[in-house]
């Protein structure tokens, strides 16, 4: 079981560290290795085979994982969630790397399914719809807000029963942003 080499990866955007249990001193040695998929997949090839990675899900998406399973390497994407918080309070990439490379030698990982790339894509189109969605829902409250801070009394929820009041003229509308201009700039001078 000890045969071959054992790689966790602590993947982010710009960095990657690699935490390798070597195959026959079973020393662990950690070490910063290219970002790129296919430049990871081109180091991998280097170790001694056969070669096992497992890196955590996350926002950096399945690619290198694909680039594995394409260089013939047996890569494992760990769940999360599903990983046992390390008892150190310290938390750092190279320990992180190297505990995960532990787990997969223990065979203590929990793997998710790695979607393909059309799949991932459409995540991806849910998710910035959702995005988009919250920061226009943001952007419609902040200016009914302000709109409260400039017509104060006016309110558009309540109902005609309740003694609302006809829409501002615009004249009366512009005045109200002059005065409240002024105010502002008063306060801040």
């Amino acid at each position: 079981m000890s045969e071959g080499s054992w790689v966790g990866l602590d993947v982010h955007a710009r960095s990657v560290v690699a935490g390798v249990i070597d195959q026959g001193s079973g020393e662990v040695r950690s070490l910063r290795v290219p970002p790129r998929p296919a430049e990871t997949v081109a180091w991998l090839k280097t170790l001694p085979t056969p070669v096992r990675v497992a890196y955590e899900a996350g926002p950096t998406g399945y690619r290198r994982a694909r680039a594995c399973a394409e260089a013939g390497i047996n890569c494992v994407v760990a769940a999360p969630s599903r990983i046992r918080p390390a008892a150190d309070r310290v938390k750092t990439d190279r320990r992180d790397a190297e505990r995960l490379a532990r787990l997969l030698r223990l065979g203590e990982i929990t793997p998710v399914r790695v979607p393909g790339p059309e799949e991932e894509a459409a995540r991806d189109l849910v998710r910035a719809r959702e995005d988009a969605r919250g920061d226009l829902m943001r952007a419609r409250h902040h200016t009914c807000a302000e709109c409260r801070v400039v017509f104060p009394g006016h309110s558009r929820f309540r109902s005609r029963s309740s003694g609302c009041r006809r829409p501002v003229s615009t004249a009366a509308a512009a005045n109200a942003i002059q005065q409240s201009i002024k105010l502002i700039g008063q306060q801040e001078g």
